[in-house]
């Protein structure tokens, strides 16, 4: 019969390189682990590690047979930490990781329908480079993220994608600049004019505005970086340049800024949910249900903001229904 120890076995000599190092890494002792070595090479009649002088390797079975082993062995981790906190807080646990200006305005609610559904929340935020490191190592059962139209976040088949919401990237300039006085800019306008960046220069708005404005046979010239949108806008608002600002960072705009779309095809970034499939199904599908009917009031907010634009004598100052419900 298969037993777990047996898996645990094999995914210690894959790691680390031989049977010797794996009792170490196990605590067992060097004929216990040959004689479960020998278990599961009988149950699957055929040999899994190949032994030498320098070591063991796994053969191509064993190759074959690893990554499955591995995903039951983090499946049960999880069930073990999903029932040990439900048994220790009286309600499920889930490890959520999101970047910054997701969490207020995406996350946030979900969490609290989630916290009156039973559900702990483990909150990890940062950068999407960090999150995309915490699910590859299953630290994060869970994760909102953001990519380019185009963009692979390069996850293996064990997670789930579940697309959110469509971001635009927004102009944002003083309210005396030239161009605000458009309702769409056409970045040609824009050729001369300093932008204010990312601290990351391959982070991907940064990236996109590059794109867009090679297009038109130009490279935009940074003259200020911050991750901080809080930053950028008083940086904006005091001259210091313009910058595109994903619309759902903004927040309430600073009263000084013009907000405006550039003209064109609207530049976008695409908000998603990535779910490890081995997370326990109940947890997930409240985290993603929550989430996609946030991300649909936030749309639809932004299409009544767009409503009201269009209209004659529509604030031009606001474009972006940011400021009240």
């Amino acid at each position: 019969m298969l037993e777990i120890r047996h898996l645990q076995v094999l995914r210690s000599i894959a790691r680390e390189g031989s049977l010797a190092a794996a009792a170490r890494a196990l605590h067992y002792t060097q004929p216990t682990i040959t004689h479960h070595l020998a278990a599961l090479e009988a149950h699957f009649d055929a040999r899994l590690v190949r032994r030498g002088p320098r070591g063991a390797t796994l053969t191509e079975l064993g190759e074959a047979l690893l990554p499955h082993a591995e995903g039951v062995l983090e499946r049960l981790r999880y069930a073990e930490l999903e029932v040990r906190g439900l048994a220790e807080r009286g309600m499920r646990t889930l490890h959520i990781g999101t970047f910054p200006t997701a969490g207020a305005l995406l996350l946030a609610p979900a969490v609290r329908r989630l916290h009156r559904q039973g559900v702990h929340i483990s909150l990890t935020e940062g950068e999407l480079p960090l999150l995309l490191s915490g699910l590859r190592a299953r630290e994060l059962q869970a994760a909102l993220v953001f990519s380019q139209p185009g963009d692979r976040l390069d996850l293996d088949e064990e997670f789930a994608l579940h697309p959110l919401l469509a971001d635009p990237l927004l102009l944002v300039m003083p309210q005396d600049h030239p161009s605000a006085a458009l309702d769409r800019v056409p970045l040609t306008a824009l050729r001369d004019t300093e932008w204010v960046g990312a601290a990351d220069p391959h982070d991907p708005c940064d990236r996109v505005l590059s794109w867009a404005c090679a297009r038109h046979g130009f490279e935009p010239v940074h003259a200020l970086r911050t991750d901080d949108y809080a930053v950028v806008q008083g940086l904006v608002a005091a001259g210091a340049g313009i910058a595109l600002v994903p619309r759902l960072a903004l927040g309430t705009p600073h009263p000084d800024l013009a907000l405006r779309r550039l003209d064109g095809p609207d530049l976008t970034r695409e908000i998603s949910v990535v779910v490890l499939r081995s997370t326990a199904a109940r947890s997930a599908e409240e985290l993603v249900s929550a989430l996609q009917e946030q991300a649909a009031l936030i749309t639809e907010r932004w299409a009544r903001a767009d409503r009201d634009l269009r209209k004659p004598g529509g604030p031009l100052s606001d474009p972006i229904g940011t400021v009240g419900p």
